[in-house]
């Protein structure tokens, strides 16, 4: 049964990540993101972790989502416009996707790391087992992610700010 909804969630996420790059219609590609990022939630609830199948819900489906789709209806980028790309152009994209599918595939033969499913223990992905670990372990990293964050909403509205002026 698990194995089932796992193959009908990866076959969903894979096409509407498909979709969402062959689309014509840029309503319709974020459309297919929302559709990529609810099946990756459904991942991660099979992975029992809810609190990040919340958190991706929330955040990517439904703030980003509705910010790309305001974006969107509020610039009128809906119009069609055939965009030409020179030889260069399109040769150096095809060597830079090579090189990324080079990447990827050494990255996968070198993985020897395997977790054993039944050492992790059953509360590894609720919010409790997360909150120990972000704040022990790794309250650096998060502490200097959020100053990041903040500079980053400050330069934003600063440019903003002189762009008015």
């Amino acid at each position: 049964m698990i194995r089932d909804i796992f193959i009908f969630l990866s076959v969903l996420a894979l096409f509407s990540a498909v979709m969402t790059v062959f689309a014509r219609n840029l309503v319709h590609s974020i459309l297919y993101l929302i559709l990529c990022f609810f099946a990756i939630a459904g991942h991660y609830l099979l992975l029992n972790a809810e609190f990040l199948a919340i958190v991706n819900i929330i955040v990517y489906a439904g703030a980003i989502m509705v910010l790309f789709l305001f974006a969107v209806m509020l610039l009128n980028l809906n119009k069609t416009k055939r965009i030409t790309l020179s030889r260069i152009s399109l040769f150096a994209a095809v060597i830079s996707g090579g090189i990324l599918l080079l990447v990827f595939v050494a990255a996968i033969r070198k993985n020897t790391y395997m977790v054993n499913p039944v050492s992790l223990g059953s509360d590894f992905g609720s919010v409790k087992f997360l909150g120990k670990i972000l704040f022990n372990e790794y309250i650096l990293p998060f502490e200097i992610s959020s100053i990041l964050f903040l500079s980053a909403m400050i330069g934003s509205i600063i440019l903003i700010k002189k762009e008015h002026r």
